[in-house]
């Protein structure tokens, strides 16, 4: 398959992406009629990572839109550290009024199965607002390796066991977790490598240091446009708009194999109901402005949105689905 890397197939994709987009997102049908008042006094979003990056990126789009919607400051404070448990941490404790939101990903559904114990507690001290966007997962190896299809790494998996090298950001990271997953729906074993973070695993995959990786459309796509990377497959049921020409696993012979990352809102449990209703309301509004749908198609993410019921239910299916992954691997962050 020859994947274009110019720069109008990209801006294909983001067209392609918000026509999709518009449809896609669900309203809202909760009630705004209540907390007229709100806010009346700054509101912080904090963001458990680093400054840049799609979090990071995320929080501040949503606190300049906000902002303005609701004529108050909306401030972001990146907290990171600990695998976002800091900042996540700092959000639990914050009193429950509707002036602390938090950005949350993966390891909110992931941690509690990474740690012993932690200073929160995922499913009772937040109040899920808004999924936001998601961002797909794939199976990518370099442009020159001997391996050009998905096909072609099952076979070397299968017949030398642990023999082929990928990349992660660490034990329990999300490029961890997905070839776990892989793994178990392929039948296949191989070996992780880990690094500190995507760019380094990335760079080395590109470089023939490693032979294959699972990571995010936004974390690979660089490198794809480059042609330094070749994708193999979209860990995702349906083919994503943004590489229409991409198979997925699934298609390819492995069933069942479905991992991307999310990004969403939280605020503390207890908050009232008519101010997460309102919040939610403005950020499905925000996603669906064309400004905001073609920002997150740049960077490799599909714009969300819908209730804060949908949400939870959402982040409960993430809960159960690394559980076993976590647990049968015996897989640790301490």
């Amino acid at each position: 398959m020859n994947l274009s890397t110019s720069k109008r197939r990209r801006a294909r994709w983001v067209a392609a992406g918000i026509a999709l987009g518009i449809s896609c997102i669900a309203p809202t049908h909760a009630s705004v009629v209540a907390a007229e008042d709100y806010p009346n006094k700054p509101v912080r979003i904090i963001v458990p990572y680093p400054v840049g990056g799609f979090n990071d990126t995320l929080g501040r789009l949503a606190a300049n839109k906000l902002g303005v919607r609701w004529k108050q400051p909306v401030i972001v404070e990146n907290k990171p550290g600990a695998q976002t448990i800091i900042g996540t941490q700092a959000a639990a404790t914050s009193k429950p009024d509707g002036y602390t939101l938090l950005v949350v990903q993966i390891p909110l559904s992931t941690n509690l199965w990474l740690y012993k114990s932690l200073p929160y507690d995922t499913l009772k001290d937040f109040q899920p607002v808004i999924l936001a966007g998601k961002s797909p997962m794939m199976l990518l190896t370099h442009a020159n390796s001997e391996y050009k299809s998905l096909a072609d790494v099952l076979a070397a998996a299968k017949k030398n066991p642990g023999a082929l090298n990928y990349g992660s950001s660490g034990p329990g990271s999300s490029q961890h977790l997905g070839m776990k997953l892989f793994e178990r729906q392929s039948e296949t074993s191989m070996n992780q490598v880990p690094y500190r973070g995507s760019t380094p695993l990335l760079t080395d995959l590109a470089g023939g240091q490693l032979d294959v990786a699972v990571d995010l459309l936004p974390h690979a796509l660089p490198f794809i446009e480059s042609g330094k990377i070749r994708p193999l497959a979209m860990g995702t049921h349906q083919r994503s708009p943004l590489m229409p020409e991409l198979p997925t696993a699934a298609e390819l012979g492995v069933q069942g194999y479905e991992v991307f990352g999310w990004h969403g809102f939280v605020v503390p449990a207890g908050t009232p109901a008519d101010v997460v209703a309102r919040i939610n309301h403005d950020l499905n509004e925000i996603f669906n402005e064309p400004d905001v749908q073609q920002m997150f198609y740049r960077q490799g993410v599909s714009p969300d949105g819908g209730t804060p019921e949908q949400f939870e239910a959402f982040i409960k299916e993430q809960i159960a689905l690394w559980e076993p992954i976590i647990k049968e691997n015996n897989i640790s962050a301490e």
